[in-house]
């Protein structure tokens, strides 16, 4: 039996501060301190209270590294996010970061690579990590099985594999019938539909969701069928397509709140008016999909948090074991806000 002490790594002055020093100070064991910064439950309020003041008095700071080695964790998890374009991304990159930082852990973040993600996925990889959560994952990704093989936990989120995995989405299905039904009851029958790639999940189902239900009811156009890399640039040009044909639509489906936004500032560019000249709905119900200049009509999920901070939640239960081992898979009903982009025709 033996006891990795936890040095510090703090100088004041010319005298460094150590765990035995922090154990004089508090008139306790040096053991003592180790439990207190291992957050071990076995330490008396009355102990944990002498050495944190201590700690404070000294300047004490434990050095990580070696807290990693007596744990075997090292509260650092690794975030791979769409990109920054997109504002769902901020929103849940945001939550992630905070959340796992209320619970003692430091997050990494990396952000997708225009649809080639290896060499993200290869510096994850190489980290010490406890945890992954992911919304870059692609339905066939290759990479699956290697996150499988790190036999550590990982969570996807908005997107997920084909094969079965921890995620948390919203049902990009039901959302693409939804924002379907709502132009069909407005009375449009030439509908537009604006995506992202169609090798992610999210896409694929709300392009899915929304044709389907479209081919019921109505012809479905496919020259107003559009899958984008939803940068500005792409979107832009799906927009001027559309709107250059004979037969105009008259309703488009942004599979995003980021492309909506796009697609309203071309089409307010070339002269049209939204919702009377062309309808739009969007998808996430972003923070900024309620900004009072345009109020964007849109689906999101039924629920007050996002799904990054659903998925962090996830993960650092089954990181701390207190999921009992129950598979994460959560699928959440959309909900639309009717908003000022969308009128009856």
């Amino acid at each position: 039996m033996f006891t990795i002490t936890i040095e510090y790594a703090f100088k004041k002055g010319a005298v460094m501060v150590s765990s035995k020093d922090v154990a004089k100070r508090a008139g306790v064991s040096q053991s003592t301190v180790s439990r207190v910064l291992n957050e071990s439950d076995r330490v008396s309020k009355s102990n944990v209270d002498k050495v944190t003041k201590a700690m404070n008095e000294l300047n004490y700071r434990p050095n990580s590294i070696a807290r990693s080695l007596v744990s075997k964790q090292t509260k650092t998890l690794a975030l791979i996010s769409g990109p920054l374009h997109n504002p769902f991304f901020v929103e849940t990159t945001t939550s992630i970061i905070n959340y796992a930082n209320e619970k003692g852990y430091k997050t990494n973040v990396f952000f997708e690579n225009a649809g080639d993600n290896m060499s993200v996925y290869e510096s994850v990889l190489s980290m010490q990590l406890d945890g992954i959560i992911l919304s870059s994952i692609f339905m066939e990704d290759p990479i699956y099985e290697e996150l499988k093989a790190l036999n550590l936990p990982f969570v996807m989120f908005n997107r997920k594999h084909n094969k079965p995995g921890h995620f948390v989405e919203i049902d990009n299905e039901k959302s693409g019938k939804m924002a379907a039904d709502h132009f069909l009851e407005l009375g449009h029958e030439r509908i537009g539909f604006i995506g992202g790639p169609l090798y992610t999940s999210t896409f694929y189902g709300r392009y899915i969701g929304f044709s389907e239900e479209i081919r019921k009811h109505v012809p479905l156009d496919e020259a107003f069928m559009h899958e984008t890399d939803t940068s500005e640039q792409d979107v832009r040009d799906a927009v001027l397509k559309m709107m250059g044909r004979k037969h105009k639509p008259t309703a488009i489906f942004a599979a995003t709140d980021s492309i909506a936004i796009l697609a309203i500032d071309t089409l307010k560019e070339l002269g049209y008016a939204i919702p009377e000249d062309i309808s739009i709905c969007g998808m996430d119900n972003v923070r900024m999909a309620r900004h009072h200049s345009f109020e964007l009509t849109t689906i999101g999920p039924n629920t007050d948090k996002n799904l990054g901070r659903l998925g962090i939640e996830h993960l650092i239960e089954m990181i701390e074991g207190n999921d009992d081992n129950k598979p994460v898979e959560v699928t959440i009903d959309p909900v639309m806000y009717e908003r000022k982009t969308t009128c009856r025709i």
